[in-house]
Order: C-alpha cells, then sequence, then structure tokens
C-alpha cells in the first residue's frame, strides 16, 4: 500500500512538472547559497597572501602562498599553498594552486580528469629560468618574470601576490588574476565538536562532511569592452554586469547543471550545461580568454565600471578593463590563460587544451524530426511518408523515452514497436536515420537485466551513507551509473552492441537527455552534494561533468559497435568543457514564444564560441504550442542552426510541417530545402571546426574584429565567413533593421541584390524569407537538387555561387568525404580551394588528399557581375561553356536571376581553370 501511495504522490509530481513552468524557489539563488554569499561579502584587497621560494622546478615557475602577517592564534592556521605557472606553445599559460599534499590535508582536493587532452601537455614549453623585476606599485617588493610567446611574458607578483600576462612591448597587461586581492581558498580540516556544517534547503539536508571549501578570486580582462562566454544561461550574449552602479538585478552568472522546465528567456541562472571559459573582446579589436577546469557549482559576477570604488584601489593602468568574480564551492585552481590575440586565436588555443570537436556524419547535419512521443510504428511510417508526400526532405527521425519497455533503456514496448529492425531498415532504404532516447538513471527493477548487473558490481553511485543511491525519475526509483569511473564507462559503452542493445541497426544513432543527472526529488532537482562517487569524490566536487562522463560513455559505445570504423552520433542536454569531442548539444526545455526564438541565437552563438559548434534548439520550442507564424520564423532561423532539430513536448499538439495549411508548409518547406541546398558549406565549416575549433555559426565582430558596431549585435550572425543571418523575432513583421558590417557589399541570398557594408538598412520583409546574405568577395557550394535525404545527395552536382567584391574577386572552399567513417583522417578527403579574379575561376587542392568523386560542377553563378560575355573557356579540355541569367535559387515563390556559367562539366576532385571570354 505505501508503494502505491509514493507511486501516486510521484505521478502527481510528474504533472505538476508538465503544466507548471519553471520556478524560482525551487532553485538556490547566491544568498541562499553559503559560499556564494560569504564571496561576495569579500572587500578588494581582502587577501594577505603572498608568493614565497619562488622558483624553477620541472619546467614550472613554482611558489608557496603563504600569509604576509602573523596569524592569529583564535584562528586555524593558514596552511601555505602550492603555486605553478607553465607555459605551453602559442601563448597558453596554466596557472595551478592548491593545498599542499606534503601537510597531510584530510583529503585530496578533486581536480577533473580526462577533460585536457593528452596532446596537450607534450607542447608543454619546459621554462629553463626567470626574471625579476621590480614593478611600479609592487612597495619594495618584486615580480617574476618567465617567457610566454614571442611577444608575451607571464608575470607572477610576490607581493601582494599575483598573477597576470602582458605584451612585452609596452607592458599592456591582457589578462590577470587576483589584482584587487579578492583571493580566497577555504581550507580542508577536521571538524570540531561545536561546528555545524550541515547545509539545509527545501527539506534536503547535505551532510558536507569536508566543511567549506570554497575558492574565489577576480580576473581582470584589459583593453575589453564585453566578456561573452560561460554557458549556458539564456541572456545575451554579451554578458551583462551582475554588480557594481547601476545594476539592479544582482544575480550571478551561476554555473550548474540543471533541469530546468520552461526556463527563463532573459536570466543568469545555470541551466543544462557548464562551461567556465569566457572571453573578452575590445576595440582594438583584440580578444582574449581565462578557463577555470572545475567541475564544481561556480558562480561568476560581471563586475560594472566602479565597482571598486570604494576599495581604493588603483591599478597600474589606463587600459579599459572589464572585472569579473569567480566563485566555486570546492575543487582547486586549475585555470588557464589565452592571449589571443584575435578571437579566432583564443578559440583554437581553448580547443587546444580541451580537445578539438568532433566531424559528424553528414547525415546529422541535415533536419531531424522529434517530438516525446511518436506513438508506434504505424506512426513513424505515417510520419515518414508525409515527408515524401510533401516533398520535405529530413534525414532523422527520433524515437523519446515511451519507446521503452516500462522505461528501461535499451528495451522496446513490444505491444508498440514489436519489429524495431524492420522500422530502422525501412527507413535506411531511403537513406534516413533514427536515434532513440537513453538516459542515465536505471529502473530500479530486479528483473531488470541492466539493474541487477549494475548493482551486483556496485557500479552505481553510492549515497552519503555508502547505499547504493536511489533517487526519482522517469521510471520511478531509479539509480546512476557513476561514470566518473573509466571501468564504468567502458562497461557502458558495452551495452550499445547489437547483442547487447537487441533491436538496434547500424542506422540507430543515441540521444542522452537527464544527465545533469535529473532526479526528481533531489535538491534542486538533481543528485545530493554529498552524494559519493569512485575514490570517495563528492559529487559536488564533479557535478558539472557528470553529463560529460556519461556523453563520452556512449559516444565510445558506439564507437566500439562500428569497430571504431563509424563516427558516433549523440546528442546531449548536459555538458562541461571537452563534450565537443563527443557529439552535439541542445539548448534543453524551451518554449513557444517569440523571446525564446529571440534567445536561441545568443545561447547558441556562445556555445560555439565555448567549443560546442554542433548546437540547436528545438525548432517551435519545446513546450506549448507555436501560432503558425511562429513556427515558421522557427523553421526560417532554426535551417542555419549547426544542429537542426523540430521537436515538442507530449502535451501539445501534433506540429509537423504539412499541419499548418498549403501555404505554411510550402514556407517551412523552402526553409528545410534552404538547408539542404546549403549542406555542402555547412559540412566544410564543420571540417573548419573540426581542424581549428573555429565555430560554424559566429558572432559578427569574429569576422569583423574591429568593428564597434557588431560587438554586442547578437540578433544576426554568421554561417561561416561568408554568410550573414538575422531572424524575424516578431509577429507580424513588416520591417527589420540589418547591420551589415565591414566596407564590401552584402548580396540578398533571394534576389542578388547588393546592399552597401557598414550601414544598418531597414529592409522590407515577408512571410518568405528572413533576411540573409552572402558576403561579397566569398564563394558558397551548393547543391541544388531536391531530395528525399542528404544520404541521396552524395553524387548530385554542385553549384558554386560567386559573391564578387569591388575588385571583382573572390574566394572560398569545399570540403568532401565519405560523410561516415574515419578515413578522412588518413587523407581519404577532398578539399579544394576556389579563386575568382580578373576573369578566372580556378580550383586548386589543399592539402594531399586521397578521395574520389565523380560530382561535378553544374552552374556557377556570378553576383555582382555585369553582363555581357556570352561564352566561357574551361581548361583542360579547351571546351567552351554558355554564360546567360539563370535562376538565382530553385524552388523559390519570386525566382530571381543572375548571370550564370552554364554546365562548365569540371569534375569537383580535379584542378581546373575557367575563363570568361
Amino acid at each position: 500500500m505505501k508503494m502505491k501511495q509514493v507511486a501516486f504522490l510521484f505521478l502527481i509530481f510528474l504533472a505538476s512538472q508538465t503544466v507548471h513552468s519553471w520556478k524560482k524557489d525551487e532553485f538556490r539563488a547566491c544568498d541562499q547559497t553559503p559560499f556564494c554569499k560569504r564571496a561576495r561579502f569579500r572587500k578588494p584587497g581582502a587577501c594577505t597572501l603572498i608568493a614565497h621560494d619562488v622558483s624553477i622546478s620541472d619546467g614550472d615557475l613554482t611558489a608557496k602562498l603563504i600569509p604576509k602577517a602573523p596569524h592569529d592564534q583564535d584562528q586555524d592556521q593558514i596552511r601555505p599553498l602550492t603555486l605553478s605557472v607553465s607555459v605551453y606553445q602559442d601563448g597558453i599559460m596554466r596557472l595551478k594552486i592548491d593545498e599542499d599534499p606534503s601537510l597531510d590535508p584530510p583529503k585530496k582536493r578533486f581536480q577533473v580528469a580526462d577533460v585536457v587532452i593528452s596532446e596537450f601537455e607534450t607542447r608543454k614549453l619546459w621554462l629553463q629560468s626567470a626574471s625579476t623585476e621590480k614593478i611600479n606599485g609592487d612597495e619594495g617588493g618584486l615580480s617574476s618574470v618567465v617567457y610566454l610567446s614571442d611577444g608575451y611574458e607571464a608575470v607572477l607578483r610576490h607581493d601582494p601576490f599575483e598573477v597576470y600576462v602582458r605584451e612585452k612591448a609596452g607592458n599592456r597587461r591582457v589578462v590577470s588574476l587576483n589584482s584587487h586581492g579578492l583571493f580566497d581558498f577555504e581550507q580542508l580540516r577536521v571538524k570540531k565538536e561545536d561546528e555545524d556544517w550541515e547545509e539545509r534547503f527545501r527539506g534536503h539536508t547535505d551532510t558536507r562532511p569536508y566543511g567549506p571549501q570554497s575558492i574565489t578570486f577576480d580576473v581582470s580582462f584589459y583593453g575589453s569592452d564585453f566578456v561573452y562566454g560561460i554557458p549556458e544561461h539564456a541572456t545575451s550574449f554579451a554578458l551583462k554586469p551582475t554588480r557594481g552602479p547601476g545594476v539592479e538585478e544582482s544575480e550571478p552568472y551561476r554555473l550548474f547543471n540543471l533541469d530546468v522546465f520552461e526556463y527563463l528567456h532573459e536570466s543568469p541562472f545555470g541551466i543544462y550545461g557548464s562551461i567556465p571559459f569566457m572571453v573578452s573582446h575590445g576595440k582594438s579589436g583584440q580578444s582574449s580568454g581565462f578557463f577555470w577546469l572545475n567541475a564544481a557549482e561556480m558562480q561568476i559576477d560581471v563586475l560594472a565600471k566602479g565597482w571598486d570604488a570604494e576599495g581604493g584601489i588603483l591599478m597600474p593602468t589606463e587600459q579599459s578593463r572589464i572585472d569579473t568574480f569567480w566563485m566555486s564551492e570546492a575543487g582547486i585552481v586549475d585555470t588557464f590563460f589565452f592571449v589571443g590575440p584575435g578571437p579566432k586565436d583564443v578559440v583554437k588555443q581553448y580547443v587546444s587544451v580541451t580537445g578539438l570537436p568532433a566531424m559528424p556524419q553528414l547525415f546529422s547535419t541535415g533536419y531531424h524530426q522529434c517530438r516525446w512521443n511518436y506513438r508506434d510504428e504505424e506512426d513513424v511510417e505515417n510520419v515518414d511518408s508525409k515527408f515524401d508526400e510533401h516533398d520535405i526532405p529530413y534525414d532523422v527521425l527520433w524515437l523519446d523515452i515511451e519507446h521503452t519497455d516500462g522505461k528501461r533503456y535499451f528495451t522496446w514496448d513490444k505491444m508498440l514497436f514489436p519489429h524495431p529492425e524492420e522500422m530502422q531498415r525501412k527507413l535506411a532504404a531511403k537513406g534516413r536515420h533514427m536515434v532513440t532516447i537513453v538516459d542515465p538513471h536505471i529502473k530500479r527493477d530486479e528483473s531488470f537485466h541492466l539493474h541487477k548487473d549494475a548493482s551486483q558490481r556496485g557500479y552505481y553511485v553510492k549515497d552519503a551513507t555508502g547505499k547504493d543511491y536511489d533517487g526519482w525519475c522517469w521510471p520511478g526509483s531509479s539509480s546512476y551509473p557513476d561514470m566518473l569511473n573509466p571501468e564504468i564507462r567502458s562497461w557502458w559503452a558495452e551495452k550499445f552492441s547489437y547483442d547487447n542493445y537487441v533491436g538496434s541497426t547500424p542506422s540507430l544513432y543515441i540521444w542522452n537527455d537527464m544527465n545533469e543527472p535529473s532526479v526528481f526529488n533531489g535538491p534542486e532537482v538533481t543528485m545530493p552534494r554529498d552524494a559519493l562517487h569512485v575514490g570517495g569524490v563528492e559529487h559536488r566536487e564533479l557535478h558539472n561533468a557528470y553529463g560529460y562522463y556519461f556523453h563520452m560513455a556512449t559516444a565510445e559505445g558506439l564507437l566500439k559497435r562500428g569497430d571504431g570504423k563509424d563516427r558516433p552520433f549523440v546528442l546531449s542536454r548536459a555538458f562541461f568543457a571537452g563534450s565537443q569531442r563527443y557529439g552535439a548539444v541542445w539548448t534543453g526545455d524551451n518554449s513557444a514564444d517569440w523571446d525564446h526564438l529571440r534567445v536561441s541565437v545568443p545561447m547558441v552563438l556562445t556555445l560555439g564560441l565555448t567549443g560546442m559548434t554542433f548546437s540547436g534548439a528545438d525548432v517551435g520550442g519545446f513546450f506549448g504550442n507555436p501560432e503558425p507564424e511562429l513556427l515558421v520564423r522557427w523553421y526560417q532561423l532554426g535551417a542555419y542552426y549547426p544542429f537542426f532539430r523540430g521537436h515538442a513536448h507530449h502535451d501539445t499538439k501534433r506540429r509537423e510541417p504539412w499541419l499548418f495549411g498549403e501555404r505554411n508548409t510550402a514556407l517551412m518547406r523552402d526553409a528545410i530545402r534552404i538547408r539542404y541546398t546549403l549542406l555542402p558549406y555547412f559540412y566544410t565549416l564543420f571540417r573548419e571546426a573540426n581542424v581549428s575549433g573555429v565555430p560554424v555559426v559566429r558572432p559578427l565582430w569574429m569576422e569583423f574584429p574591429s568593428d564597434e558596431a557588431a560587438f554586442s549585435n547578437d540578433e544576426a550572425f554568421m554561417v561561416g565567413n561568408s554568410l550573414l543571418v538575422q531572424g524575424i523575432y516578431t509577429a507580424r513583421a513588416k520591417h527589420a533593421s540589418v547591420y551589415l558590417p565591414g566596407k564590401e557589399s552584402w548580396y540578398d541570398l533571394r534576389t542578388g541584390t547588393a546592399y552597401k557594408g557598414g550601414k544598418v538598412h531597414k529592409l522590407e520583409v515577408s512571410e518568405e524569407s528572413i533576411p540573409a546574405f552572402q558576403r561579397a568577395g566569398t564563394i558558397v557550394p551548393r547543391k541544388d537538387r531536391f531530395r528525399r535525404s542528404s544520404t541521396q545527395m552524395v553524387h548530385d552536382p554542385y553549384t558554386l555561387v560567386i559573391a564578387l567584391n569591388s575588385s571583382q574577386a573572390a574566394e572560398g572552399e569545399l570540403y568532401v568525404d565519405d560523410g561516415k567513417s574515419y578515413n578522412f583522417k588518413h587523407g581519404a578527403y577532398i578539399h579544394r580551394r576556389f579563386v575568382f579574379s580578373n576573369g578566372h575561376l580556378t580550383s586548386s587542392p589543399v592539402g594531399n588528399s586521397r578521395f574520389s568523386s565523380d560530382c561535378i560542377i553544374e552552374r556557377v553563378i556570378l553576383l555582382g557581375y555585369t553582363p555581357g560575355a556570352k561564352t566561357a573557356l574551361v581548361e583542360p579540355g579547351n571546351q567552351k561553356a554558355e554564360i546567360e541569367l539563370g535562376p538565382l535559387r530553385f524552388g523559390g515563390q519570386h525566382a530571381a536571376v543572375a548571370v550564370t556559367i552554364r554546365k562548365p562539366g569540371v569534375r569537383v576532385a580535379e584542378d581546373w581553370k575557367i575563363k570568361i571570354l
């Protein structure tokens, strides 16, 4: 009877979650979070630590941090901390501060494992010596200076303790730590009899067996006007100040992975993922970055100018500066300083530490159709056939939790999905794929083999008493594999084999949801902080990385399934630094309203800037029923997200693209077709991200770093270096103001009309499209034949769209491989560079590639070229091709025309030249 009552209460809880939106009082604010509240009371100059015993050891600059003055004997003695500064290639400095293990602290503080890639350590520069100098304001103290890179130095100031990076020429600072004396490191200690370390929140008690262990410090960015990054928040791209003069809402940016239903569209509150990486940018056109490798809860203040006026601290610089304040509940100081100087340089430096984004399979860059839930095999077949009936391409159909047998993952409901392999084969026959959901909570059911195996092996996370942690999620009573343990990750990976995941086929891929982890009856809807992982690590220490380890293990499972030959596709909701190595992410449970459409752009931009280039938002909004106009506008914008998926909650009305009347169907079809037309360009950009970390979707200032009008613009974005897109974010809009940066022209993607750069254009808008432009001086590859899926487009010919600049020149690239394997790592790819100059278009190879393709260039479109010439000469072969006015794009309502070289017939994989006669 008792279990029935519990189950009934659980069902009531679930119902409340589907009906009500985010409740602020369910989650802790800073003043309800003791470490955050304590930290914010610190005053500038409160840190009294000085650097002592400074020397070079094992290639690092090392020191002990000790109090400057004798400590009050009534207080706990502050033990020396260890400090090390390491230097790496390309202008990266690493600063680590920890408790001294030789002084026998109560436990070893947690250091996040498996995030920094092994190759990074091979790029360490072994320091041989440090110079000392007296710097203005040191009051007689010294600073130790070491080489960082050509043009940059790392400086450790002894008294007061401070670390910063500076330019050699002029000693201009770039990034500094503890310039305001806000550093604090709460050391682990033994509990006294009269102390109460427990923390309580909404009926939950955190035992905190090791007491307060937080770390705080200030970080300053010089020559900076804006800071960006530290996802995940639904807020503006340029981070707004959270403390100081003129700031009304005084809540820090929180980094704490949580399952947040219907999150607010403008809030510093943390949601599903956390990447403690911040990028600054300023009027000089230069950028810098700072990354704290720490997986505990973090709170970060962006401080308004004048915040420190009462502190009386005078900084030895006249540079513009943004100050920030970083607070974490636990862990160590393990920080990375990136000198840039360009915005792309900062991103490249960051991914050299945390890893390059994975190269996705081609199919995953197409359109995905999802819903919680497609009911059964008949529903799947019907949805699939409707896409064909309405001539709408798509690549992936998704199944949510209801496809399983009683929320037991790796199973199928035998009544609703009796023939899963046949269902997948039918999709695969059209070149399509399926994705099923696999979450981390395992149903506690002795008849479920997965639970029985995990329980017997002791593979679950433990509660504070050492028993298997038991929390509530979709299946009811659930436990969670301890993904910190590499042995358990390997065990999990084996579950994706075809023998273990019965009913799966090679065309099935995986979706990891609820991996923050979500625990419906846990504190703040997550796992208690005093839960225990392998080695006695508390959950508080690694919370933000739990979903990362789960994502890693799942991707490894798909890699093993395919004998290391098949690129995995795994979508994850939770993420951490390094998640870009394992797959895609999305912005979680958004809502069907215009504000959420609008905020999706800064959210996706922020993810890209911090390594997560393969990201997107649920098109249409997960919660609620979008009006047709909103849904159309979302498809028009979502077609340019790196990850393009429509998804909806089970309480919403069905919203497949053909359910809103013929006109709206046509508009959504056209938006999806634009994505498929541009797949060659998107795939080329994914390859650029895979080798450099530069995101597919970029802020305007990444391409125009000195254009101040672009610094806070997050309504528009760049797709690669060639396309600029701006959404329509209000109902019944008739006009849009679009800023086009730079000195060169921009060409409307639909009409070919040229607009001047460097100014705001007030444009008329129609229901047919959102503003989208190609930058003069670029060449964009397309495929213009409409097929059912990307797989069926592989052998189709290409179109090159050349947007000429004022010098009548342009350039661009195309990357092609088999779209699925890792053979590209061994040279099995085509990478071509196209250059148009002096009336000649040439194709030349980039790198040494060994991949064949019979695909040809079918059309060459010239924007900004004055009609006149009638023929072009194609070499080699000495063949002639006609030049005429042809359609700029197919399938539009009002087809614009442009100068077109028809059927030059050149092979995409070969060298050739086309001369306009």
